[in-house]
């Protein structure tokens, strides 16, 4: 894979970051070969938020339209972009041809990119992916390759999983942000996919509950398969009983009409592949080897 010239926008949607790890992470990406194109301006903080809710959309919108820049990726996840939703041309921006990057909070800008008829892609962000100490190669050797190849295929081990044999569009990401916009106007209506989740800091009875919304909202019924990515950093307590995450997992394969399989290595994690959001998929599992076929998505080439 080749990198070199290639354009990348660094907008901040969301929170900040110190401007040190800022500077490391363009560091790490013009090392790799890119040009970068940095929105994110750390005078300009606002509150929690990387800047004003009018400059955050100015970047998005102005990255968009740099005919230098392929991709657009998110300075990091938190609080925010919900608040630019209604500020943002996605018609435009969905036109624009740009590769826009990220995950946690930039879901919903997937998702209403998704609606708009747009890939984009749930993949590294600047913090904490490009700005570790310890640079994950699998991640990053993943995001260049997804960014110039039109095919990805995965593969991973994980017990327990169901047989599973099916095709359909791949979308999803954050599960809070998704519970979260359930009954919005940027939420996509996707008939016969395979929807992937992962969330931080969310107990195994909220992940429940959150699925048991998207389910209840008719999302889930109308997927082939459910993929479980990474959920991290949660703690239980003496009063879950042993209610831990697989018996959360056991009670909801119960319940849902469509199989579940565990085991992406997407989420809050050191180690995460890219995945395009509204590309065509083809998963298979048995016998607790899974693999995920993705074509059918834009390219820097």
């Amino acid at each position: 894979m080749n990198t070199e010239k290639t354009g990348i926008a660094i907008i901040a949607p969301g929170g900040y970051v110190p401007d040190s790890d800022l500077q490391r992470a363009i560091g790490v990406l013009k090392s790799r070969g890119y040009e970068v194109f940095n929105y994110v301006d750390p005078q300009k903080r606002h509150e929690r938020f990387a800047a004003n809710d009018e400059e955050r959309s100015r970047q998005i919108m102005e990255a968009a339209t740099n005919p230098d820049v392929k991709i657009v990726i998110a300075l990091r996840g938190g609080y925010g972009t919900t608040r630019l939703l209604h500020d943002l041309d996605f018609a435009k921006l969905a036109k624009s041809g740009k590769l826009f990057v990220g995950h946690s909070d930039f879901t919903v800008f997937e998702m209403a990119l998704l609606k708009h008829g747009a890939v984009s892609f749930s993949g590294p962000m600047i913090q904490s992916d490009f700005t570790r100490g310890d640079l994950s190669a699998f991640t990053v050797n993943h995001f260049d390759e997804t960014m110039t190849s039109p095919e990805t295929s995965l593969n991973w081990v994980s017990k327990d999983n169901p047989d599973v044999d099916v095709e359909g569009t791949l979308w999803g990401g954050n599960l809070t942000m998704l519970a979260h916009l359930a009954g919005t106007p940027w939420m996509p209506d996707i008939s016969g996919g395979i929807l992937f989740v992962e969330d931080i800091h969310e107990h195994p009875y909220r992940v429940e509950r959150m699925l048991l919304q998207l389910d209840e909202a008719g999302i889930l019924k109308k997927q082939k398969a459910l993929v479980l990515g990474h959920f991290s950093e949660f703690k239980l307590s003496d009063y879950d009983n042993g209610y831990d995450f697989n018996a959360m997992l056991s009670w909801l394969r119960s319940r849902l009409s469509i199989p579940v399989v565990t085991g992406l290595p997407f989420g809050h994690t050191k180690d995460k592949v890219t995945l395009p959001v509204g590309g065509r998929a083809h998963l298979m599992s048995k016998a607790g080897k899974i693999q995920l076929d993705i074509g059918d998505y834009p390219t820097v080439r």
